[in-house]
């Protein structure tokens, strides 16, 4: 079963800024072999909204850390962490949140804890008191909030600082963070949280990070860099395993062999390449590629240069991650200086959280810091300054950006530094409830006001950010008209003043309240641990010195913030706004101009810059790189041996579960609706009922599909015949605990069908949900706003259409400059099934020129556009809707008891009758959709490699063909095998030896497709051999397999981690529908993962048989017109941008 989802896809949640790591590259793959969700895998998600959105956040709160994580492509050292995985994309449509009701009702939470059994409550409580001799107990404190038993340790010997938060959760977190704050832009704190994971004293082998992803159960594993602090986290629902990879990340940190070996920071950071001295010199290195990427984005380069210009004092103004002109600065003097300054475990913040015992935690910290001595000055030297606000009035900075032929838009943000000194608790909290005021949905008073000027296309800078030692505001547009750059400004001003002479009304306050209040009870974090988002959370006050349990805690200044919003209304967001916005001069406006000569001019001065550097070396210093180029190369392309491999701590077979997770699940086809109901009631839910209402959509002809998407957003944003957009947003904010609606496009087995058979993609499902959460007690109010969004939205909206559309094509061509990859997949995976060709039309690069088409339709020709828009509505609300409905509940026993009578109601008063017409049952016949697909693929002519021209210096390279025919049956053993490949010789050919962020591979066993694809990669000829030398490679690699059990048994244990990640309710109920939609049953999920334990060699050997036949490949590859040049290959060009 594949499935496709558009628009957003899950229960709203806060939106994020981007996050750098090492190991972002291994998780970008769009992989249909694993059914671990992160929500959205990497690769698709930049598709899921136009732009980054913004709901709140809190420094303070542990849930909020959860808007930092976001995906490695977009801006520099934004005043964000960088991160690999990519989190659910809660949308920004109202996110609201669990009924309370009005705010003068509320004095306490609906949402229900689980009974703590006293023994529990007990064992953890004592988990506080354990004492160990190398530690002094600082203090001990309970967060209630969360039901975490806290203890802060201070290590003897270092003085490091250890918090041991014991919980009822066997998804255990551990985490090692330094403050490192840079004072240049070489990217050193960047270039070494990819390099200390290279081999360590304990573990000498390349990379012991990769080795323990190729056998681990981990629920999280990665390293990342803020712009002051580096968090090297890990997660595991395994004890043994958790162990495991604690002692490899602790040895990595304190004695990497980065420090010994300038190899690793030629590798991973930058060097002088040559092979031929006749050739001219090139750069080469992965942190150097990454960044380059990055600097290729115009959202990238705003943020980056926002954050320079507000803060010229302190490290924030420089950029963590690298200045791709600056880090070949970076000598290995100052790299290896760097660590030994920062990395000493007196300047640690560590991390423990779960079901562990807090015996052995202390245990194996002290076994790693014992042989340390304190360090007065680590702590000191790494002390965080406080930028000033020294503006006496504000500043504008004009910046070019590089663009296309065909972009001319400017972009702009204002920025304003919020506070020179602590802010209070209270203060912080009202910032964010200020912030959901402002920004937080698409009715929030500035977000509306800016994106209903018609000024620009798009929302940037999205408001507070407040996850470092000061906060800043940044808001403005970008997909502007020259002439319209002032009037941006001056709407920003105008509606804050207005803001602060008004306030807000008190519905809308209520609101807000509400969806920060029950955001942080649920404490939903989805398949992200919740024990990381409890460290983040802690560390955006106790990397600052602070205490780390007060910055999770709520309940006081949640208790202030209503009694003063009680006295006095909305005066406590008047008053920051007019102190802290309008009053404040230090801000600075931020325009991005285009320039259609700047990525030339970039390629040419690197040029230059080298040609003096091999101009000015002597024959013995050119003969000195082309001899470090060759033996690097040849470290890279080593083997590690079967001894270095066998330090590294790993998991048996017999570890493993040798079942599968499955869910909750009872279907009943309701004879009085006739709509179909699937229950998963799970052992609690807070008090929380989750709730999916599909209908189907079969019926909407396939050239009316790209209108889906702009469909959900109005069933949202646009009102209904009553109510305006912002009366809707209210009501949302104030009852649910938020309503999305999306697109899923559900491949299902056809009756009839082989158990493991490639299926031709011709029966699917397509239905439109509308995902909604609230209190057992409110579901009422949840399902009243479900029927009203379905039936009864207003859609003759021009301006709103306009705006959402102006909005996707802006996001669009972002995201094909930053994450191309994605958009390289789709197109290639089109050419080969018809899932793939609506996939590409609806969210890929054909989905560019639609979104034209349709724009230019709704501004010219409103009427027909309008027309077509209903007659979507009416297909869906037709008498056989009750046919193809369906509804997905999920919660606990009490819930579900609670929410039945508001769920007869609910069906009763759905559209149409019981009897009325039946949807095809398309486990029997081919969907329509799939049946003019097939036809719009006849008439496509031969298959052709192809190329995308964007303004980037990066490349995107994708080759992918049909590895399994129709009718073949595929072994679950092939995902053992897929995956193998990717995290070894693709890791070494493409990241390593190549130099790309990230080189990786798909494979889908239902559609029996494959690709290989990169991520950021300074190559495009060599990265397509390297994918064509695949089937040797691993062919030569079943050999070994053969002779060395141990490395089979990693590759078995890693495919079976996959498949194993820790779910949230929700996550439970949705996965499991899917899986009966798609017509999979438990006994077939079983046997796979019997042959995924049962992978021999000769599997091995038979997928490489077939790489080396893979059938019909072609390429796609995004990339810039001077590397398609440069590269030799015949390719037909588009030039996109």
């Amino acid at each position: 079963m594949t499935t496709s989802v558009s628009s957003n896809t899950g229960y709203p949640r806060s939106s994020t800024r981007p996050i750098r790591s090492k190991m972002c590259a291994l998780f970008l793959s769009v992989s249909a072999q694993t059914s671990r969700s992160y929500a959205l895998s990497f690769a698709y998600a930049p598709l899921k909204s136009a732009t980054a959105t913004r709901t709140f956040s809190s420094e303070q709160r542990a849930l909020f850390a959860l808007k930092k994580q976001c995906a490695a492509d977009a801006c520099p050292s934004g005043g964000s962490p960088r991160l690999g995985r990519i989190l659910g994309n809660f949308g920004r449509s109202n996110s609201g949140a669990f009924g309370l009701g009005r705010l003068a009702s509320t004095s306490g939470m609906s949402i229900a804890r689980p009974a703590t059994l006293a023994p529990l409550e007990l064992e953890l409580k004592s988990q506080m008191d354990v004492t160990h001799d190398a530690f002094e107990l600082v203090r001990k404190d309970v967060v209630e909030e969360y039901g975490a038993y806290c203890s802060l340790y201070r290590h003897v010997r270092t003085g490091a600082e250890v918090l041991s938060v014991s919980a009822d959760d066997d998804n255990k977190v551990f985490g090692i963070t330094f403050r490192t704050p840079p004072n240049d832009s070489t990217g050193v704190p960047h270039v070494l949280e990819h390099s200390v994971l290279c081999g360590s004293r304990k573990y000498p082998t390349k990379e012991p990070f990769v080795e323990l992803i190729k056998g681990s159960l981990n629920t999280f594993l990665n390293a990342f860099t803020y712009p002051d602090r580096t968090c090297y986290p890990v997660a595991s629902q395994n004890t043994k395993d958790f162990y495991n990879l604690i002692n490899v990340y602790l040895d990595a940190v304190l004695h990497p062999r980065c420090v010994s070996d300038p190899m690793v920071l030629a590798q991973e950071g930058w060097h002088l390449e040559l092979e031929d001295k006749d050739e001219p010199l090139t750069y080469k290195g992965v942190v150097y590629n990454e960044m380059k990427g990055v600097y290729s984005s115009s959202d990238s380069l705003l943020t980056r240069e926002s954050m320079r210009s507000l803060f010229p004092d302190t490290t924030y103004g420089v950029d963590s991650g690298g200045d791709p002109a600056i880090i070949p600065t970076l000598s290995f003097e100052a790299f290896r200086s760097f660590h030994e300054k920062f990395y000493h475990p007196g300047n640690s913040r560590i991390f423990f959280y779960g079901d562990d015992h807090v015996e052995d935690r202390l245990r194996i910290i002290d076994e790693y810091l014992s042989e340390f001595e304190a360090s007065p000055t680590s702590k000191l030297g790494s002390t965080i300054n406080w930028q000033k606000k020294i503006f006496d009035k504000p500043r504008k900075e004009i910046h070019p950006y590089p663009a296309g032929a065909d972009q001319p838009e400017h972009m702009i943000n204002v920025n304003w530094l919020l506070n020179d000194a602590p802010f209070t608790a209270f203060d912080e909290l009202a910032l964010n409830l200020l912030d959901h005021l402002l920004v937080g949905t698409s009715s929030s008073t500035l977000y509306k006001a800016l994106m209903e000027s018609g000024l620009g296309d798009a929302i940037t800078g999205g408001g507070l950010s407040d996850e470092l030692l000061q906060g800043t505001f940044s808001i403005g547009l970008k997909g502007i008209q020259p002439e319209n750059v002032e009037a941006v400004e001056k709407l920003v001003f105008d509606v804050l003043k207005k803001a602060a002479e008004e306030g807000f009304a008190e519905d809308d306050i209520a609101a807000s309240m509400n969806t920060v209040e029950f955001t942080l009870r649920e404490f939903n974090t989805g398949s992200f641990p919740k024990g990381l988002s409890f460290m983040l959370g802690a560390m955006s006050k106790w990397i600052y010195g602070a205490d780390p349990t007060e910055a999770l805690k709520f309940e006081q200044p949640l208790a202030e913030l209503k009694a003063s919003i009680a006295a006095s209304g909305s005066k406590v967001f008047q008053e920051l706004i007019q102190k802290l916005l309008i009053e404040n001069n230090h801000r600075v406006t931020i325009e991005m101009v285009p320039s259609k000569t700047m990525e030339d001019e970039q390629v040419k001065e690197e040029q230059s810059r080298l040609k003096k550097i091999k101009d000015s070396l002597s024959e013995e210093e050119v003969e000195g790189i082309m001899e470090t180029t060759k033996e690097l190369k040849r470290l890279q392309a080593a083997e590690d041996s079967p001894e270095s491999v066998a330090t590294i701590p790993s998991l048996e077979l017999e570890d493993l579960n040798r079942k599968t997770k499955e869910y909750p699940i009872e279907v009943d086809d309701d004879d009085v609706s006739g709509v179909k109901i699937i229950r998963h009631e799970l052992s609690s839910t807070s008090g929380i009922a989750y709730v999916d209402f599909g209908v189907d959509l079969s019926s909407v002809p396939l050239s009316d599909a790209p209108l889906l998407s702009l469909l959900t957003r109005l069933m949202i944003e646009s009102g209904t015949t009553d109510l305006t957009d912002v009366e809707l947003s209210r009501k949302i904010g104030t009852h649910t605990g938020g309503i999305n609606a999306n697109i899923a496009k559900i491949s299902v087995e056809p009756e009839g069908a082989e158990e493991f058979a490639v299926v031709d993609g011709m029966h699917m499902m397509t239905k439109m949900f509308i995902r909604g959460k609230s209190t057992a007690d409110n579901c009422g109010e949840l399902f009243d706003l479900m029927t009203l969004i379905l039936t009864d939205t207003d859609l003759d909206v021009q301006k709103k259409v306009i705006e959402i559309l102006k909005e996707k094509r802006s996001g669009i061509e972002s995201n094909i400059q930053g994450a191309g990859h994605s958009y390289a997949n789709m197109r290639i995976q089109s050419r080969y099934g018809v899932s793939g060709h609506i996939e590409e039309a609806l969210s890929g690069i054909s989905s560019l020129d639609i979104t034209k088409e349709l724009l230019a339709q709704a501004e010219d020709s409103w009427p027909a556009f309008l027309s077509r828009l209903e007659g979507i509505r009416a297909n869906i609300l037709s008498s056989s809707l009750r046919s193809g409905a369906l509804l997905n509940l999920t919660g606990d026993k009490k819930v579900m008891s609670i929410i039945k009578p508001q769920v007869d109601t609910f069906l009763g008063g759905l559209p149409g009758s019981s009897d009325g017409e039946k949807v095809q049952n398309f486990y029997k016949v081919q969907h329509p959709w799939a049946i003019q697909a097939a036809a719009e693929m006849e008439g496509a002519g031969p298959l052709e490699d192809e190329g995308f021209i964007v303004p980037t210096q990066v490349s995107y390279v994708g080759k992918g063909g049909r590895l399994y025919d129709i009718g073949d049956k595929v072994s679950g053993a092939a995902m053992v095998a897929s995956r193998y490949l990717r995290n070894t010789y693709l890791w070494d050919q493409v990241r390593v030896i190549g130099g790309a962020y990230g080189g990786f591979c798909t494979f889908d066993p239902k559609s029996g497709l494959f690709t290989f694809l990169s991520y950021r990669d300074p190559n495009l000829a060599t990265t397509i051999d390297a994918y064509d030398g695949a089937g040797d490679a691993l062919a030569e690699a079943a050999e070994e397999l053969a002779d060395r059990p141990e490395v089979l048994a990693k590759a078995i244990i890693g495919m079976v981690g996959d498949l194993d990640g820790a779910l949230s309710a929700d996550q439970k109920g949705w996965v499991s529908m899917q899986r009966y939609l798609g017509g999979e049953a438990p006994e077939t999920r079983q046997a796979r993962r019997d042959q995924i334990l049962e992978t021999t060699a000769e599997d091995f050997r038979d997928f490489a048989k077939r790489l080396k036949g893979l059938g019909d490949p072609s390429v796609a590859v995004v990339s810039s017109k001077g590397q398609f040049e440069a590269s030799g290959k015949v390719m037909k060009l588009t030039e996109l941008l």
